[in-house]
């Protein structure tokens, strides 16, 4: 049986990360690999599907069991990737579509070199700006630290296997799907 992918998406705050991971999970492409946060839900989330939000001290207690394929404190929040669902989904065969950050994304592919890495870059950092704004749930401080690290993550775009510009969804998904062929062909 041929191993699934893992397919990891990363990319500045606000340039539809999520958005995209939904399609390619509706396309049948992989299953999201839901990650765990300790930062606040938001209105629009869903406890199981969109993250597992726990406290600060459950997240430190699972990194004290070896918990985590890897972690990371963004913005003053944990956020962390439970690896067994990861690597029981890959033994299946099955696709596993993931959002890291550029820390996470580095110490995956310490671990798991085969992973696929795709950053996703805005049109402009202006359309990103307008994004984050448009969502209407951060305050303007937040807004302001968003958009600081996010010019410290798109210098790091070169660091992954592609980057993908997302225009629009339909084109950026389309251009993510035909690369997990290739890769899926290339390794088979």
């Amino acid at each position: 049986m041929k191993k699934g992918k893992f397919v990891i998406i990363s990319g500045p705050s606000g340039v539809g990360k999520d958005t995209i991971c939904d399609e390619l999970v509706k396309k049948g492409m992989g299953r999201y690999s839901v990650s765990m946060t300790t930062r606040k839900k938001r209105s629009n989330e869903i406890e199981g599907i969109s993250y597992f939000f726990v406290s600060k001290e459950e997240f430190k207690r699972h990194i004290e069991e070896d918990y985590f394929l890897e972690y990371a404190m963004y913005n003053g929040n944990y956020y962390g990737t439970p690896s067994e669902f990861i690597f029981n989904n890959l033994e299946k065969g099955t696709n596993v579509i993931g959002v890291l950050d550029i820390k996470g994304v580095l110490n995956v592919e310490k671990i798991y070199p085969e992973a696929i890495s795709i950053f996703i870059m805005p049109p402009s950092f202006e359309e990103l700006e307008k994004r984050i704004r448009n969502r209407n749930t951060d305050s303007e401080e937040v807004i302001k630290e968003r958009l600081e690290i996010a010019k410290d993550e798109i210098k790091c775009k070169d660091k992954y296997d592609y980057v993908v510009i997302n225009n629009t969804v339909d084109k950026a998904v389309e251009e993510i799907i035909q690369i997990i062929k290739f890769e899926k062909n290339i390794c088979s």
